[in-house]
């Protein structure tokens, strides 16, 4: 019998709040719950879960896309776990009320500054890349995103009529030395963890503000001098992406830049749909979420890949809830999982798939015989 049983009333139990969200997000956070329910029924993880609205869900119950009882349910919880948000029917709303916004508003009202995400390509699924296997073979990326600064939050910004009567839209990005500093030392400590290697994503050579980035950056880099640090333009990084991507170990960069790299990254793994990410606080409380989107072109339909959220409860067990043991059973039930040829729609190469609740019972299935070994 494994050993983590033991653990069994060691520890107090934890408290997720669970926010489903709009479009496939039911249907993926249900399998995370049966992962979880395993875990407290199999491997004495004291867990309570709580759900609430949060999106365009949020917006139908109370006209709001972060109701205010969300909001207070997520800063009693120890952990966040999100499904998606977004869907046409919500397209036509002031900027303000659209489901994205919920999100961002969480995101700032929690300081979820540090935003990791993975790009692992699992070796079952080499073929499902979009480059060579050669290029892609063994590829293992941690992007670290800074989340609440930037160009998605700064200010002002708007849409104004100019005296000519033509609109003209403008934002700002705009960076204060800390919040610079925080997401640096954020992601020196993962490659401390890691291979000791981090690459900065700017645009020193046209933008003022990254010319800030990267003098912040320098001088975090001399409390960390086993980490090589190298700088690269955001322009170059996106190419070196689809060139050669496993030059990369650690890259830490700006929230627009961040958003756009780690998408680019997902797809050189074979699918958006197998990409976990986690958004943390200084504290290392956090938001754990697949990286994808509602796909409401899909929703209802059990066809949805429910991976990227099953991975995404591991790194909440990792980060947030300190089960790295619990944390490793569910990386190696899910390559045990791939390994047995089940695959959804979008990693099925051509050949036959399972739906949404299929894959969930094999990882619960595939845990259950880690935990009876």
């Amino acid at each position: 019998m494994n050993s983590i049983r033991g653990w069994r009333g060691l520890s107090m139990s934890k408290k997720i709040t669970l926010l489903p969200g709009d479009g496939i997000g039911s249907e993926i956070v249900a399998e995370a719950v049966k992962l979880l329910q395993c875990l407290k029924q199999d491997f004495g993880f004291e867990v309570e879960l709580e759900s609430a609205a949060i999106g365009g869900a949020g917006y139908d119950q109370s006209g709001q896309p972060l109701p205010d009882s969300t909001l207070a349910l997520c800063k009693q919880a120890d952990a966040i776990l999100m499904g998606s948000v977004g869907g046409p029917q919500y397209e036509s709303l002031d900027r303000e009320l659209r489901p994205e916004r919920g999100l961002l508003q969480l995101r700032a009202s929690l300081e979820l500054f540090s935003n990791l995400r993975p790009a692992l390509l699992y070796p079952q699924l080499v073929n499902a890349s979009s480059l060579k296997p050669e290029l892609v073979s063994g590829l293992d990326i941690m992007i670290v995103r800074e989340l609440t600064g930037g160009i998605y939050f700064g200010e002002p910004r708007g849409i104004r009529e100019l005296e000519n009567g033509e609109r003209e839209g403008f934002n700002t990005m705009v960076y204060a030395e800390h919040e610079v500093d925080r997401i640096a030392r954020s992601a020196f400590d993962i490659a401390m963890l890691r291979n000791r290697k981090l690459c900065s994503v700017d645009k020193a050579n046209v933008l003022e503000v990254s010319e800030l980035w990267r003098d912040v950056v320098e001088d975090a880099a001399g409390d960390y001098p086993e980490v090589a640090l190298s700088h690269m333009y955001i322009d170059n990084a996106s190419m070196q992406l689809v060139r050669a991507p496993k030059q990369f170990d650690v890259i830490v960069t700006a929230n627009m830049f961040g958003d756009i790299l780690s998408d680019t990254a997902a797809m050189l793994t074979g699918s958006i749909g197998m990409l976990p990410s986690a958004s943390l606080d200084k504290d290392g409380k956090g938001l754990y979420e697949p990286i994808h989107g509602s796909a409401p072109d899909i929703a209802g339909k059990n066809i949805a890949n429910p991976l990227a959220t099953i991975l995404s409860v591991a790194m909440m067990l990792r980060y947030s809830l300190k089960q790295a043991g619990l944390a490793d059973l569910i990386d190696t039930a899910v390559g045990n999982v791939l390994n047995q040829g089940f695959r959804t729609a979008d990693i099925a190469d051509g050949g036959n798939s399972v739906g949404t609740a299929e894959m969930g019972n094999a990882v619960v299935a595939a845990l259950r015989a880690l935990g009876d070994s």
